[in-house]
């Protein structure tokens, strides 16, 4: 049976900057969109929120449903990644409570492009996909009769 990692992963924008958080793996510094997997008892906007805070210290809810993407990592593990839109009006300040994340940066999508230490090339198309129009409700990945 296949059986894919599932991730959510949040577009955090505010007044032309994209939230990033920087962590380090392999001995270099890679960015990321704050992102993370799927726990067994949570729902995808659940674990949208909790990444979001464990990773950057901001406590918010998705306001939009981006995109989903299926992908293969380069050493050939699969995902299904769920994107958010988060939009804020100004970049807060951030504290990262994953001891995994170096720093958060706020970054122009032009830097984000230009960028060769992206964790995944689902950065930069993340990003792509903010900038067109489509937005979806969150009620196209709700959840059905859940126990928690």
């Amino acid at each position: 049976m296949f059986k894919p990692h599932v991730t959510v992963a949040c577009v955090v924008h505010a007044a032309g900057k994209f939230l990033i958080v920087e962590e380090t793996i392999n001995h270099k510094a890679l960015w990321n969109q704050p992102a993370g997997h799927l726990e067994a008892d949570e729902t995808l906007i659940q674990a949208a929120e909790r990444e979001l805070w464990e990773e950057t210290g901001i406590r918010a809810t998705p306001q939009a449903f981006l995109r989903m993407h299926q992908w293969l990592a380069p050493d050939g593990t699969p995902f299904l990644r769920f994107s958010f839109v988060i939009e804020l009006e100004t970049p807060l300040p951030t504290e990262p409570h994953d001891r995994d994340i170096d720093r958060c940066l706020w970054l122009s999508a032009e830097q984000i492009f230009a960028a060769n230490n992206l964790r995944s090339p689902l950065v930069a198309e993340s990003i792509r996909c903010y900038q067109q129009p489509e937005r979806y409700p969150l009620s196209l990945v709700a959840s059905f009769n859940w126990p928690f």
